[in-house]
């Protein structure tokens, strides 16, 4: 069996969040973007699917219309070619769905079946995709061909406890995300439960996701990590930690292709932290700033990068609504934008280029936003 096992090269811009990098940064006067939901109905809101909002070049947030109907699409991608956006449907027996974009609306194409519980999508160049599902531990591979139709699953990979542990929601696996190294076939899961990056390889030749050599990076005890992002020059990776509510900075050996944990930085002061858990992280493209959610606090946190790749606190600002969870980057860098599950709205924020720090500017009322996808 010929495994393919491609260096990773960081100079390229990473998949991460809802983030979409395919966007020619301009300076037009708006931008038009994506919103995934939570399709159950509450008493304050009941969303149908996938939203579209335009981002004005003042900031201000204008809203367009449903796009397509689909059952909690809580996690959104979008196509190297652009041309299809594949949702996430979280839902105990999971699928994820493609959809072909056009004018005023998505029009679905294919739906595939995941396992339990989906949180998380991405997509890299050969229209590979994987699928992170909190529910049953697993990563799911499928592809999507030339027209939109998805696979049947390809390939699982299910991760597995080391240690036992006394946090209540790391009693078992939960996948909580998973990513293509820039410019590779190598992949990273994000195991909130089992407390740990598992490390990768996609054998095209099988259609497979084997191990690396160096398979496995344990976490701070209990932190529970949750969403990474790659710094877009250097062999760094950020990961922000849900239960402990901190950011883990993580270096790579690029000469060995092994990992090492350099430092832990906490999101809020400790009187802040009681009932709070950390969501979502940026960076920029300059690899400057790194931004993350807090939910319970209710904040963004701005972090410097300095030149070593240790991360500053240097701002702690509200969401102006309850339970952050997905944020965006504008493509240009000048805004921020926050997805506000329980109050049902969207903010938007004016980043200072030098500083890094945020400015609010307005919001816009989504039923049930969680994720935001230019």
């Amino acid at each position: 069996m010929k495994f393919i096992k491609t260096i990773l090269i960081f100079t390229a811009v990473a998949f991460i969040g809802c983030k979409n990098i395919h966007n020619n940064i301009t300076d037009s006067k708006s931008l038009k973007f994506y919103v995934g939901t939570y399709t159950n109905k509450t008493a304050d809101s009941h969303s149908e699917g996938i939203y579209q909002y335009q981002l004005n070049k003042n900031g201000t947030i204008d809203s367009l219309s449903l796009v397509a109907k689909t059952e909690s699409p809580t996690f959104l991608t979008k196509s190297f070619d652009g041309k299809y956006i594949i949702a996430s449907n979280s839902k105990k027996e999971g699928t994820i769905t493609s959809f072909l974009i056009q004018k005023d609306r998505l029009k679905e194409i294919s739906v595939s079946k995941v396992d339990n519980d989906p949180c998380y999508v991405t997509i890299n160049k050969n229209n590979y995709i994987l699928t992170a599902n909190y529910g049953s531990g697993t990563t799911n591979l499928h592809q999507i061909d030339e027209n939109g139709v998805l696979t049947k699953t390809l390939d699982t990979q299910q991760n597995k406890m080391n240690a036992p542990s006394k946090h209540p929601r790391q009693e078992k696996a939960h996948t909580h995300s998973c990513y293509f190294e820039p410019n590779s076939t190598n992949v990273i899961s994000i195991d909130l439960g089992a407390n740990k990056l598992i490390f990768g390889t996609i054998d095209s030749d099988f259609n497979k996701i084997v191990p690396n050599e160096f398979s496995e990076l344990e976490m701070p005890a209990e932190a529970g990590p949750r969403i990474l992002t790659f710094h877009p020059t250097k062999p760094w990776i950020y990961v922000v930690n849900e239960l402990a509510a901190t950011v883990t900075f993580i270096k790579k050996n690029v000469t060995n292709n092994s990992y090492k944990i350099v430092q832990t930085v906490e999101t809020l002061a400790n009187e802040d932290k009681p009932g709070n858990t950390s969501a979502h992280i940026e960076i920029t493209n300059d690899g400057k700033f790194v931004y993350i959610t807090n939910r319970g606090h209710d904040s963004v946190g701005v972090l410097k990068v300095l030149d070593s790749g240790k991360l500053e606190l240097i701002q702690t600002i509200s969401t102006h609504g309850k339970h952050p969870r997905n944020f965006a980057l504008s493509p240009d860098n000048k805004f921020l934008l926050v997805a506000n599950r329980d109050t049902n709205n969207i903010c938007s924020f004016k980043r200072n280029h030098k500083t890094g720090k945020l400015t609010f500017v307005s919001d816009v009322k989504a039923p049930k936003p969680v994720c935001i996808l230019f």
